[in-house]
């Protein structure tokens, strides 16, 4: 099956250092493999989305001389996608009335979000009204091999819990879009940061639910500050500009030659591109001083 790798930032703001790394991984592992790199835009939870933020990340891009194969897709415009996946889901689903206070006691997920305790599995309190669907989970145990991380099992029922598929606020869930999205684009490998490692036994278990294909994924290291927080906008990462292209490459473990720029640089990556470089860990500080372990 041809390669179809994919970028999917939510346009909160400009790319930063970590997102470029991200971005960079996923364009590289795609050319090496002589496929197709897509560009989408997450852009479903709209109170957060900054207006001119996906225009100025696709500048971004270009200018990073990131060039991306065929239309850029909008989450906003695919409501449907979600809703029909949904439906099917329907009998594996059930509403939920809880709210986040009513959770506040829950044990803490792996990612650290809050474990389902199943309170609605069974039906809704009388007299509560529904604010959520989740999908109920299974005891079996999701195993994958991640590219760079190695072999990943959770135990969704467990260690997550009934999991949200669409919120309080009527948005659609991000593990319930993903991987509707990755599947009707034809997603053969899906390559991020591994803030996100945690979320793929999650979007494997409801891959298997709707009898759809699971990519391969790699999970590059998340580009944090000093203080081990994840680069992003409101830990005021800074924007993401042409001179850290270099830095980048360095942080997935390429050492470009001296002197060697522009397309040059990324034609040398592509060629020298391997994930067996890359760094088994979850996160590695950036600063600006420069890259430290």
């Amino acid at each position: 099956m041809p390669y179809v790798g994919r970028f999917a930032p939510s346009p909160t703001g400009p790319l930063h250092f970590g997102s470029l790394v991200a971005a960079l991984a996923s364009w590289l592992d795609a050319k090496r493999a002589h496929g197709s790199w897509l560009v989408r835009m997450e852009d479903l939870d709209q109170p957060r989305v900054m207006p001119g933020a996906g225009d100025a990340i696709l500048r971004q891009l270009e200018r990073f001389g990131l060039g991306w194969d065929g239309p850029v897709v909008y989450q906003s415009a695919r409501l449907d996608l979600y809703r029909d996946a949904l439906g099917k889901l329907a009998s594996l689903s059930y509403p939920c009335a809880c709210t986040r206070k009513e959770l506040e006691d829950s044990a803490l997920a792996i990612d650290g979000s809050r474990i389902y305790p199943g309170t609605c599995r069974g039906g809704m309190a009388p007299g509560k009204a529904a604010r959520a669907v989740r999908i109920r989970t299974d005891a079996a145990t999701v195993r994958f091999d991640d590219r760079v991380q190695g072999e990943i099992a959770q135990a969704v029922e467990t260690e997550v819990g009934d999991f949200v598929l669409l919120r309080a606020d009527g948005v659609f869930a991000y593990q319930l879009a993903v991987v509707v999205d990755d599947d009707a684009q034809g997603v053969t490998d899906v390559v991020r940061g591994a803030d996100l490692l945690d979320s793929s036994a999650r979007q494997i278990y409801l891959q298997r639910l709707l009898g759809i294909a699971t990519p391969r994924y790699l999970h590059v290291p998340v580009a944090t500050n000093g203080a081990g927080e994840k680069l992003s906008k409101q830990t005021r990462a800074p924007d993401a500009r042409p001179e850290h292209l270099p830095r980048a490459l360095g942080f997935l473990g390429l050492q470009p030659p001296a002197g060697v720029a522009g397309t040059e640089l990324l034609d040398w990556a592509v060629r020298h591109w391997d994930s067996a470089r890359v760094s088994r860990v979850r996160s590695v500080t950036f600063s600006s001083e420069g890259r430290s372990p």
